[in-house]
């Protein structure tokens, strides 16, 4: 199959290590917005974790599960994303990772690859998971499975939160010191030719950002009340833009909410979105 290697389903990863300090946290605090008013989350005295740093200890395990799968890069797209967190996130530590290619999907026209990536301490304490989907284009129409079809849509009435958050200018400078060093989000060269007129944020910069409002409204800023977080990416969202997140009451105990993100000209760029709180 050219763009995808539909043999590489059921392949696993060694245990891949990823040591990181707080000022490693701060730096992705940052990167995903947060400053002075989220103190908590960039000042070592009292430091929280993102949930959504899960992604970026995850980073050499998915992108192993790129070149096992033999993916061709020039075709990839990061469709949808989820975590689960089974404990906090530490602020300091030495993690491992193991991914297990899970699915290939048949989109018809393109490929959909899911890749399950499970985190654990030194002493084997589960983390967290990152489930990531990658659609590879124009790699479908093999005769797989097609998929789940996408699902928390968000009903017909206003939201019950919406909480409004603003990009800087240079937030892709700053987030890509996080690991993810793709040009097309740095070389306006590089936008160019995938068609953009200029660099794009990272999705999962995009990711945090959502998580940071739904850690406003619903949580206090209390990082371990979320049980897990899954958003499909659906639109471009550029430096400078700004992110208004709105999620809607999925049951009767208030602990799942359907979310969605739009930019500033309403634009949906995180669909199909669910948080699941404890």
């Amino acid at each position: 199959m050219v763009g995808v290697d539909l043999n590489a389903v059921g392949k696993v990863s060694q245990p891949l290590e990823y040591s990181y300090t707080w000022k490693d946290v701060v730096l992705y605090a940052i990167g995903i917005g947060a400053g002075n008013d989220d103190l908590d989350f960039v000042y070592e005295k009292k430091l929280k974790v993102y949930p959504t740093f899960a992604t970026i200890i995850a980073q050499p395990a998915l992108a192993w599960s790129l070149f096992e799968g033999k993916v061709d890069f020039t075709r990839l797209l990061h469709a949808e994303h989820k975590i689960v967190l089974h404990r906090e996130i530490p602020r300091e530590g030495r993690l491992f990772t193991t991914a297990r290619i899970a699915k290939i999907y048949d989109k018809v026209k393109h490929a959909l690859m899911v890749v399950e990536a499970e985190t654990r301490t030194e002493s084997g304490e589960r983390l967290f998971d990152n489930i990531a989907g990658f659609l590879i284009r124009g790699a479908g129409g093999f005769g797989g499975e097609r998929g789940p079809k996408a699902g928390n849509e968000p009903p017909q009435r206003e939201p019950d939160f919406a909480d409004q958050l603003t990009t800087w200018r240079d937030q892709n400078v700053i987030y890509r010191l996080s690991g993810d060093l793709n040009p097309l989000h740095i070389d306006p060269d590089f936008a160019k030719l995938a068609g953009f007129d200029k660099p794009i944020l990272h999705g999962l910069c995009t990711f945090g950002f959502a998580c940071r409002s739904i850690l406003r409204k619903l949580c206090g800023n209390d990082p371990s009340k979320i049980k897990s977080f899954e958003v499909r990416f659906s639109g471009v969202v550029f430096p400078g833009d700004t992110i208004v997140t709105e999620g809607w009451r999925a049951d009767d105990e208030g602990k799942k909410y359907v979310i969605q993100s739009k930019n500033q000209h309403g634009n949906v760029v995180l669909s199909n979105g669910m948080v699941e709180l404890r």
